[in-house]
């Protein structure tokens, strides 16, 4: 059975004034998410800063989060990259103690066809000693990870779940009606978890659920225990700031309400920056109504 079902949580790197990462807000951030009903955790995703932090740096990241953990929840590792042999090497070198699975995203910039996709993922599952999870962000990426090609995937016996944040709702229904009955589809977009669970994705990894965890994940269990009223009261309740935290860029708007809940300072590395002033000013003004769900 996949662990990685529910709401997963893609944890933001929190840093000082000078830019070095905060490990102190970072445990407080796991410990947070946990208390408040998180059923997974996502080190190094791109929510995480990854490309901006260091070798050394992503490995105090995970350290902290394990730390932090204490193997109460199952921890997915992102590893990911256009290089796909640079990605297996990294996978030989990385020690998984504590680590349940990787996510891994569709490679970036050198726009692989869907024959160069499925061979990459092959080899990457088939270096992996945890399930692979696939990353679908055609935002990001700049190249769609089809839905056949994502059926295809997923009768490796490796590969055990997506990510789907292409945001195309007719491709994701395809998947979930074409995929085998033991891999799992899960949103990538926090705006649109409720509507795809009602299609049959098994949950979320989720940017907002970093700060209001306790009503995301009361939705995420909502849909779960048919709830489905409930769930749809929730939804929409979380609409405006499921928004306004991806306004402006992502991580910027989550760290933005993070550090105004105390969670972290409002610190991000070159090229992200702050959200503007005028995003900042509408997240502080929907602040008291997240709360008080």
């Amino acid at each position: 059975m996949n662990k990685f079902t529910g709401t997963g949580i893609a944890l933001i790197t929190p840093f000082n004034e000078d830019y070095t990462v905060d490990t102190v807000s970072l445990e407080h951030i796991v410990n947070h998410v946990i208390e408040n009903g998180a059923d997974f955790l996502v080190a190094l995703g791109t929510t995480s800063e990854a490309p901006t932090l260091t070798p050394n740096e992503k490995r105090l990241v995970v350290e902290t989060i394990l730390k932090a953990n204490r193997h109460r929840l199952p921890v997915l590792l992102g590893m990911g990259g256009n290089n796909t042999q640079a990605v297996i090497d990294q996978i030989r070198q990385q020690d998984f103690t504590g680590i349940d699975g990787i996510l891994s995203v569709v490679p970036y910039y050198n726009k692989p066809n869907q024959r160069g996709m499925k061979a990459h993922f092959e080899a990457i599952a088939d270096a992996s000693p945890v399930p692979v999870i696939l990353y679908n962000v055609p935002g990001r990426v700049g190249v769609n990870l089809q839905a056949a090609t994502c059926v295809a995937l997923a009768q490796h016996p490796n590969i055990v779940a997506v990510k789907e944040a292409s945001g195309n709702l007719m491709q994701i229904m395809e998947i979930l009606r074409d995929k085998p009955a033991d891999f799992d589809v899960l949103s990538g977009d926090d705006g649109i978890t409720q509507p795809l669970m009602a299609l049959g994705a098994k949950g979320v990894i989720s940017v907002a659920a970093n700060a209001y965890t306790k009503p995301f994940t009361a939705m995420i269990r909502a849909m779960k225990d048919g709830c489905d009223t409930e769930a749809l009261r929730l939804h929409y309740a979380m609409l405006r700031m499921n928004q306004l935290i991806f306004a402006d860029g992502n991580p910027a708007g989550i760290k933005c309400l993070m550090s105004q809940m105390g969670l972290c300072k409002n610190v991000l590395r070159l090229p992200l920056v702050p959200v503007n002033p005028t995003v900042e000013e509408d997240i502080k003004n929907a602040l008291p109504e997240i709360m008080n769900l």
